[in-house]
């Protein structure tokens, strides 16, 4: 059995060695303790402007028969890492994880272990993250909370972008969902199959700093909605019967107050208000929707390849070597 660690890169020089190091004595202590099971890293650099890219490839050359190293032309997303990682790991069992040590190598075995057990997919719920501020915790919560209101999928509170699936489950996000705007952690949860869920505490992250800004963080919970939800293009009908029944309630006020002749004018203001605020509301939802399917049909690429160095695990699996 093959395992594919498949790491994201961005920026990540004053880490990376250390990930690679603390991740590597896990897995290589795992294949001597394992019968029949090997493993391959996979790293995709998403378009580094630090020392990222030549640190990934002195490890390639310090470790050819593990290391994988895929490298975009610019800067495409962490989404488009983890999909690029998704369609070259040649390996039975997946794990997706970030390159911070805040997803701890150290629960590799025990994802391992739910794998065996017979689950397809498992999910690492985060319960603890100091790192993340006050802020960015409640938003977090939040967000899963509002996603699983609108949209029929249920996202496990706090899942992260550390997770794992097998060969199976993995074939299917490869042919079925080539989405240009993507949120893969929803993909998993919305596949279906046997899933588990192990509860981790955010590790200390070893180097850099997030690369998710509030724009970016706002602009990726807005792709989630729209790619799970079409209750947001519904809120024209419910604004419509708001505005009718405020209406109804402004004629009646009108009615009833006709005897002290007021002049309107604050009335007539109000409602004009409150009618154009829902009117740009929806337009503006609707646009959201419309740039989403403007993306679809361009289909243009999720990302570009400038470089691919592959594992000697991996070439001798994909020559035929696969027992």
């Amino acid at each position: 059995m093959l395992l594919s660690l498949i790491v994201s890169v961005f920026n990540e020089e004053g880490g990376l060695t250390q990930f690679y190091e603390k991740a590597s004595a896990v897995l290589r202590e795992l294949s001597e303790s394992r019968e029949a099971l090997c493993y391959e890293m996979l790293f995709v650099d998403d378009g580094s402007t630090d020392r990222s890219g030549d640190l990934l490839s002195e490890l390639r050359k310090k470790d050819p028969e593990h290391v994988t190293v895929l490298s975009f032309s610019r800067n495409f997303g962490h989404e488009a890492a983890m999909t690029a990682g998704l369609d070259y790991a040649s390996g039975d069992v997946l794990i997706f994880m970030d390159a911070d040590l805040q997803h701890p190598p150290d629960l590799i075995p025990d994802i391992l272990d739910k794998i065996e057990e017979g689950y397809e997919i498992v999910n690492m719920a985060r319960t603890k993250n100091e790192s993340a501020g006050l802020i960015k915790n409640v938003t977090s919560r939040a967000f899963y909370g509002l996603v699983n209101i609108l949209s029929d999928m249920h996202m496990e509170p706090s899942a992260s972008d550390f997770f794992a699936m097998d060969k199976k489950a993995a074939s299917v996000l490869r042919r079925n969902y080539r989405e240009k705007v993507r949120f893969l952690r929803g993909y998993v949860q919305n596949i279906g199959f046997r899933k588990a869920v192990i509860p981790y505490e955010a590790g200390v992250r070893v180097a850099g700093k997030s690369h998710y800004s509030l724009k970016r963080l706002w602009k990726l919970s807005m792709d989630t909605i729209i790619c799970f939800s079409d209750v947001p293009l519904k809120l024209g009908i419910y604004a419509g019967i708001m505005s009718a029944f405020l209406g109804i309630l402004l004629i009646g006020y009108t009615i009833l107050t006709r005897g002290t002749a007021p002049s309107g004018y604050a009335t007539i203001v109000i409602a004009l208000c409150f009618m154009f605020a829902v009117l740009f509301l929806i337009i503006g939802i609707i646009g959201e929707y419309i740039s989403v399917i403007f993306k679809e049909l361009k289909d243009r690429p999720i990302y570009i390849l400038s470089d691919l160095e592959r594992s000697e695990t991996a070439k001798a699996l994909d020559d035929g070597g696969r027992s």
